[in-house]
């Protein structure tokens, strides 16, 4: 039996929960980059493969901000090309890397990302706005520079990144969201292209995965209202540890 007959409908799933969970918290890249390498595709290839779902999934994030009036263009511009230039540089380094070590990388990045989320120390940084000067300014391009290598070499969870290195400026959610999706978008571009490059996509699979999050994106909202965010991050948590602990121990 062909392979895809099972793995596209499982990734259609997967990916609608990705694109839910990246609606509801982010951290939707801890669920669907385990799931292929366990479907067999070595670490870079999934890496890869994951980036084609990532790039649908921002464009229609990118439009839907552009229709509601939320398109901070010269903040989002500011932090974009460090991110271009750092995730050069962090997706070089995760298709030279060796598989297993990938693998384990992966597991310590989604447990480290788990707790992250579970102590949530970006409530703690919110506050008021403030001028971004020149020191500022620098922060924030060294900041998004660290921002493009990490999603750059892994993606999974790079949104908490972004949320937290802006969070400390002073900006509402919104915004954060708004750069947040533009930022990623354009660094997916020079990441998807070196991982095209060196032929570690699979398209079908990779497809299979962007119509999924298109329809999690579509419908996480709603179960946001029906189930709540406390449960869904639950939910997250269990599944999480148990796709870490697997890479870990069984890799």
């Amino acid at each position: 039996m062909d392979p895809y007959f099972w793995q596209l409908p499982l990734l259609f799933v997967v990916g609608a929960i990705a694109g839910i969970l990246n609606i509801l918290a982010g951290g939707g890249s801890l669920l669907t980059l385990p799931l292929l390498i366990f479907m067999g595709l070595p670490g870079a290839m999934a890496n890869g493969t994951n980036r084609v779902a990532i790039f649908c999934q921002n464009i229609f994030a990118i439009t839907s901000f552009r229709r509601q009036g939320v398109f901070p263009i010269k903040l989002a511009l500011l932090c974009t090309g460090p991110a271009l230039v750092g995730s050069w540089f962090g997706a070089s380094l995760a298709i030279t890397m060796d598989d297993l070590l990938f693998k384990r990388t992966l597991a310590l990045v989604m447990i480290g990302v788990m707790i992250f989320t579970a102590l949530d120390p970006m409530k703690r940084l919110r506050r008021e706005e403030v001028h971004i000067g020149p020191l500022r300014t620098m922060v924030l391009i060294c900041s998004f520079f660290v921002v493009g290598v990490y999603g750059g070499f892994v993606q999974a969870g790079v949104g908490f990144i972004v949320i937290t290195a802006l969070l400390v400026h002073g900006l509402d959610l919104v915004r954060i969201n708004a750069v947040k999706v533009i930022v990623i978008f354009a660094y997916t571009i020079i990441a998807l292209g070196l991982f095209i490059y060196h032929g570690q996509v699979d398209y079908p699979l990779g497809f299979a995965l962007a119509a999924g999050n298109s329809v999690g994106g579509w419908i996480g909202p709603k179960l946001a209202v029906a189930k709540g965010h406390d449960w869904i991050k639950r939910v997250v948590t269990v599944t999480v540890l148990v796709f870490a602990l697997k890479l870990l121990i069984f890799p």
